[in-house]
């Protein structure tokens, strides 16, 4: 008789990019890599390229939630990371349609500031995305330009990591992982605010590169891979920057695009996809 089996599946909710190293194309890719199935909600169109974003073009709200019930009402996910939530009324249609599928881990990557510079959200949907979103994610995972934002202060050191990660944890987050990709230091350090208000501290060597597009993509949707696995919180944390960091090592002598290149994701051709009994 033959047994069945199922895999471990992970569900992106973000924006496109076409040329492969961000987005859902990042998601996808990292959840494959890490050993789960990968489905995808497409919430925006932006049309760019390792050099930068042109221009964006919206998902109509209604096709957000249609995508969402679709996938939903098939191929249950273990865990959801959400990216590109760039209007309230697409905010409020995702909470909305989630709060109809109770229980499910959610990894929210506040996409605000692409690696180029480009600004990719209006300013009247952060107060809709903490009142709404922040309280139903289990962490949250700002750059240092995100995290400006949502403290409402300067973040360029990392003294200012420090107090903008528990300024953002008290907007009602449960968990704060805030990257310091952009700290002038000769180490990359990250911060992690667990729920408990303990700080975690990790630092990791920083690689002389300009193929880091995407990787912010990439962190939260290996933090969602690992929760989707079993692991805790602190865990899956802490074994997705250790993935971000080897994708960006293996890849950061790869020529792609004439810009800020791609990550290297199957940097270990060994990771299959893993499954388990049903």
């Amino acid at each position: 008789m033959n047994q069945e089996y199922s895999y471990r599946s992970v569900l992106t909710i973000a924006g496109f990019d076409g040329s492969g190293g961000a987005g859902i194309q990042a998601d996808i890719k990292t959840f494959s890599a890490l050993g789960c199935f990968a489905t995808s909600v497409l919430t925006a169109l932006p049309v760019q390229n390792t050099l930068g974003v042109k221009s964006i073009y919206p998902i109509p709200t209604s096709v957000v939630q249609d995508q969402i019930w679709t996938i939903l009402d098939d191929i249950f996910p273990d865990a959801i990371k959400i990216g590109m939530v760039h209007t309230s009324e697409l905010v409020d249609v995702i909470v909305d349609t989630l709060q109809g599928y109770p229980g499910v881990p959610l990894v929210f990557d506040p996409v605000m500031v692409a690696t180029s510079g480009h600004r990719l959200i209006k300013d009247s949907t952060i107060e809709t995305i903490i009142e709404r979103l922040f309280p139903i994610t289990e962490v949250v995972t700002p750059n240092m330009d995100e995290a400006a934002i949502l403290a409402e202060m300067p973040v360029r050191t990392l003294d200012d990591m420090y107090i903008a990660g528990q300024k953002i944890l008290a907007l009602g987050c449960r968990s704060v992982l805030l990257k310091g990709g952009h700290l002038r230091t000769p180490t990359l350090t990250s911060l992690y605010f667990d729920s408990n208000a303990q700080i975690h501290k990790f630092d990791f060597e920083k690689f002389e590169t300009r193929n880091t597009h995407g990787s912010g993509c990439t962190l939260s949707s290996a933090i969602a891979s690992y929760i989707a696995q079993g692991k805790s919180l602190l865990e899956a944390v802490q074994l997705g920057q250790n993935y971000v960091h080897e994708a960006i090592s293996n890849g950061k002598d790869v020529k792609v695009g004439k810009g800020n290149g791609p990550l290297n994701h199957f940097f270990n051709p060994q990771k299959l996809i893993k499954y388990e009994l049903v």
